[in-house]
């Protein structure tokens, strides 16, 4: 029987945050060292062109979360890692896909509703610069999770339209042509954190509200002394499940160092003294990897030479899927 496949993408928009780490970054690196399963990570530097139309921006964002990754440890060779543009095939799948995606199911994706709600709230046209990037990017995403036929795809509940929307048009091909595709389940851990942002808002690019996952040792405690609290005195109880403090405190504490800071938080520890131990705590996860990362920031070949590796061994698996279904769409030689 073959291995069950987990595939994950990273959209490169933006430097990668503690939100990230703890929700994405850290749970794919663990599973990353598994050789009872395939896992499959790429760059989705595809998707990226969507809202970023700054190049030099995709371009670093690329080099930094490629960084970011292989520096918290990514198995790169037991994994595939590589970059989404480096595999031809994806877009080539796309427009096979599109031929039998229905534009009903688009018109149904939640970006695509949200950006078309702004529009009639703002009185403009419905479809006013919306672009076919943002109205099929859930036909590309299904490019990505069909191309390696994987099984189980990793994403927080906001994504789990786009599996559902991936399996409904591997069903509609399967059912057309001929088997080709596995169908894809979402895998929701429940157990993984969301992390709230300096304001308390959840920890987002888009609020402005981040702690970037690889700021120096005094940029982290300046950032970390900016989380907002309450008013309360040091010797007043406070309370751990509204704090953000504390929410990052048990993102990165062993259950004994929970405990131990929520009777601390019943005690009326003083917001300064849980800021600094929560530097501390961060600080010693992130030190090691920090040190790795500016050392590939300053040797992009190294990191260019691992995606040109892994995207051979992505190109492995998507040339021989894709000959397979020109030929069940009728594109073959003729002779």
């Amino acid at each position: 029987m073959s291995k069950q496949r987990i595939l994950t993408g990273i959209t490169t928009s933006g430097t990668p945050h503690l939100g990230n780490y703890v929700g994405a970054i850290r749970p794919a690196v663990e599973a990353s060292k598994k050789t009872d399963v395939e896992s499959f990570y790429f760059l989705a530097d595809y998707h990226a062109l969507i809202k970023c139309k700054n190049p030099d921006d995709v371009h670093r964002s690329t080099l930094e979360i490629a960084a970011s990754w292989i520096a918290l440890g990514l198995d790169t060779d037991n994994a595939v890692f590589y970059r989404q543009s480096d595999i031809p095939q994806i877009p080539e799948l796309m427009w096979f896909l599109n031929c039998m995606a229905a534009k009903g199911l688009m018109n149904r994706a939640h970006a695509y509703k949200a950006s078309v709600q702004e529009n009639e709230a703002a009185g403009e046209d419905a479809d006013f610069g919306i672009t076919m990037g943002l109205f099929s990017y859930p036909v590309l995403m299904a490019a990505d999770i069909l191309m390696f036929n994987a099984h189980q795809i990793p994403v927080g509940r906001d994504q789990i339209q786009h599996v559902e929307m991936a399996r409904d048009i591997a069903q509609r091909f399967n059912h057309h042509y001929g088997e080709h595709f596995a169908l894809p389940q979402a895998l929701v851990d429940d157990d993984v954190p969301l992390l709230q942002g300096l304001d308390g808002r959840k920890m987002s690019k888009s609020y402005g509200n981040t702690i970037p996952l690889f700021l120096t040792e005094k940029q982290l405690k300046k950032h970390i002394n900016k989380i907002k609290t309450n008013l309360l005195e040091p010797g007043e109880p406070k309370d751990p499940d509204s704090s953000s403090v504390f929410q990052i405190w048990q993102a990165f504490a062993t259950p004994q160092q929970t405990e131990a800071m929520r009777a601390e938080f019943a005690n009326g520890i003083a917001w300064g003294e849980a800021k600094k131990q929560l530097f501390e705590l961060v600080n010693a996860e992130l030190a090691p990897a920090r040190e790795r990362y500016q050392a590939l920031l300053n040797a992009p070949a190294e990191i260019e030479a691992i995606l040109q590796a892994g995207g051979e061994k992505a190109r492995a698996q998507s040339q021989p899927l894709m000959d397979d279904v020109r030929r069940a769409v009728g594109i073959r030689p003729l002779a």
